[in-house]
């Protein structure tokens, strides 16, 4: 077997399928909303990768920083022959623990972006060439089958992606990720923690503008795929802090009352000045949450390790 192989667990149109279905729902809510999955184009991952350089932007480098300090303390800890990413992207930071997994035989990257899959995966085997890379196209939040791969795996969530989540979508996540695992295997997950209101709006609407031309970049993607004529100038990027559920909102609101048509899927919708779309939530999370978390899906919370400032959190949970 060639040391990449790619398998594709979406459909050819799965994607654009997703977007007019996530456009035409989301859009005619009230109120309205949409995934924020949709800003990952090729300039919406552009502009994220700025953003994780921003000074106020911490989860990227807290993340790393754990990363880098005890890579060795999970490789250890899991003595895993499997690596298995969701959202793997660039695979920029699954590199530390691959480097500390010294009995690794095979690393599964997950992804809807074939590209990305393939760039990430020659990456890795230029640096490893005695690893296999079987990668997977496939949504996290569908239906997966993992590949026959040895034992014992580490599944990797990273970057706080899982804050992404309504509360009842990261139940049923876990779930999930307890019915992919076997006993031994282990789930690796990066959450953020609640810390100052002031931190973390800062963190979200950068002065330079990054942000929310990242949060805007949704609207382009919708006039490019679905035929829309938003003009983003109409609409403002908001950032605010959520203290009764704990999670940043990320907002587009409509500077004036406006009319837009996306022929894609057939609407036209009106908005009031002052109206927002919801396009992201990032939950922010408690040691104990994360532990309750886990346990309702049958996972235990074994190793809690924290940035040297209590930032962000790497939890190691394991199936029994």
């Amino acid at each position: 077997m060639s040391p990449l192989s790619i398998t594709r667990n979406l459909p050819a149109d799965a994607t654009a399928a997703a977007l007019r279905a996530d456009v035409a729902q989301g859009l005619s809510a009230t109120p309205k909303q949409l995934p924020p999955k949709w800003f990952y184009d090729a300039r919406g991952s552009e502009l994220f990768e700025e953003i994780t350089t921003l000074p106020d932007y911490y989860p990227t480098r807290a993340e790393r920083e754990i990363l880098l300090t005890r890579a060795d303390h999970i490789a250890a800890a899991t003595n895993a022959r499997t690596l298995i990413e969701l959202g793997s992207g660039s695979s920029d930071k699954t590199r530390h623990l691959i480097g500390a997994l010294t009995g690794l035989h095979t690393y599964v990257p997950i992804d809807v972006s074939e590209s990305a899959l393939t760039a990430a995966g020659e990456t890795l085997l230029a640096g490893h060439p005695g690893l296999t890379v079987h990668a997977l196209v496939a949504d996290f939040q569908q239906d997966m089958t993992l590949p026959g791969t040895p034992g014992p795996r580490l599944l990797a969530f990273l970057g706080g992606t899982i804050g992404n989540l309504l509360p009842e979508e990261r139940a049923a996540f876990l779930t999930s990720v307890h019915d992919l695992l076997s006993p031994g295997d282990a789930l690796l997950l990066g959450t953020d923690l609640v810390k100052d209101e002031a931190t973390l709006v800062a963190a979200y609407d950068d002065p330079q503008g990054v942000t929310a031309a990242f949060n805007k970049n949704v609207l382009q993607v919708i006039n490019r795929e679905l035929d829309g004529d938003f003009d983003p100038a109409d609409f403002d990027h908001v950032a605010v802090w959520n203290a009764a559920e704990e999670w940043i909102e990320m907002r587009l609101r409509a500077r004036r009352d406006v009319t837009v048509k996306i022929p894609g899927v057939d609407l036209a919708v009106p908005f009031a000045a002052g109206e927002d779309i919801r396009t992201e939530i990032s939950a922010k999370f408690r040691q104990e949450g994360v532990r309750a978390e886990l346990a309702a899906a049958r996972l235990e919370l074994t190793n809690w390790w924290t940035d040297s400032t209590d930032r962000f959190a790497l939890s190691l949970a394991f199936r029994a």
